[in-house]
This record gives structure tokens, sequence and C-alpha cells, in this order.
């Protein structure tokens, strides 16, 4: 079940439902990461409904599909950089 997938890949006190909150809202930032071992990554910065920031990270794997490969809470210096980003648009 794609929800299982969801909560295994977030870190604990993280729902899926939070993790889909950010992947599907209007408002997100997307960060196209290098991985040590040259696997691409993307990481979409964004807020939940309830305005909690989130990191989600997704592995493109074909087409438009990709695989949630892990989700966090922002650091407090990302914090700042993502509010400055929200700020400038």
């Amino acid at each position: 079940m794609a929800v299982d997938r969801v909560r295994r890949a977030a870190r604990p006190g993280i729902e899926p439902y939070e993790v889909l909150q950010v992947l599907y809202g209007g408002h997100r930032r997307p960060v196209l990461v290098r991985h040590p071992h040259g696997v691409v990554l993307l990481s979409i910065w964004g807020r939940t409904q309830a305005g909690r920031l989130l990191i989600v990270t997704v592995r493109p794997v074909g087409g438009f599909d990709s695989q949630i490969v892990g989700a966090r809470d922002l650091t407090s210096d990302e914090r700042e950089e993502f509010e400055s980003w929200e700020n400038s648009r």
C-alpha cells in the first residue's frame, strides 16, 4: 500500500498525509540534489496545511514517476532560507 511506503520513508513523527500535503501543495520549492554516489534526487521544501515546514526527498524513476525516499523537518538554517525564498515570491 502506498501509505505504508510513505510512512517508512518519513522520519518518526511525520505523518503520510503531511508528506503528501508538501508534495501536492501549491507553494513548494524544488531543490535538485546530487547524492555522493551520483544519484540525482529532488528535495521538495514546503509547508503542510498546518504550517509545518518539511523537506520531502524523491528519486525520479522514469517519466513523471518518483519514489519518496525520505521526509524530515527543516533545520533552523533551512527554515530561514525557505522563509526568505517564500517572502521573495
